[in-house]
């Protein structure tokens, strides 16, 4: 019963849903990310609402959290490179408790569908948040040995290029025998 509600619902509740995970951004960025439909003008909001689309539809249908992480993936990997700490960026994944709440109504909920349906929909949303904070912090993580990299490349160019440092010849060589 659940299901048919939220699959009748289904295009307001990803419009509410996007709504809420707009309003994590500053306004004018979340009026850019709303108001802008093409994919070239705004691939950000394009890939937020697309991935919205996908965890939503992959809830609704049953799919496992395996077939669900990469919608996921795409949204986490957009909010990894923003400026959100990483309850932030999760967070969206429990709004969509709240939408749901507010489009079926409790009225509804306990007619047309029993409670073990929305205890079950909430557990696999709980879930999903679990799976959203691991992608982050894979990506965080990602980010970090990136600017490390890059940070003692620079370092290591500079000292180059002051002649603190020199490469000895054959040294490569020698390490690639060696191991």
């Amino acid at each position: 019963m659940l299901r048919e509600l939220l699959s009748e619902r289904r295009l307001t509740i990803l419009r509410r849903w996007f709504d809420l995970v707009l309003q994590s951004y500053p306004a004018d960025t979340r009026d850019f990310l709303r108001d802008k439909k093409d994919q070239f003008d705004n691939p950000v909001g394009r890939t937020i609402y697309r991935g919205l689309e996908g965890i939503y539809d992959g809830l609704l249908s049953g799919t496992g959290n395996e077939e669900i992480s990469q919608f996921l993936d795409n949204v986490i990997r957009v909010r990894a490179v923003q400026d959100f700490s990483a309850s932030q960026a999760v967070a969206f994944v429990f709004s969509l408790k709240k939408v749901v709440r507010e489009e079926v109504g409790l009225g509804e909920a306990e007619a047309g569908a029993s409670a073990r349906e929305l205890s079950e929909f909430d557990t696999r949303i709980d879930a999903l948040a679990l799976r959203a904070f691991d992608i982050f912090m894979g990506c965080r993580e990602r980010l970090y040995e990136i600017r490390a990299m890059e940070i003692r490349n620079r370092t290591m160019n500079l000292l180059r290029r002051a002649g603190l440092v020199s490469e000895i010849p054959g040294a490569e060589e020698d390490l690639g025998g060696a191991a």
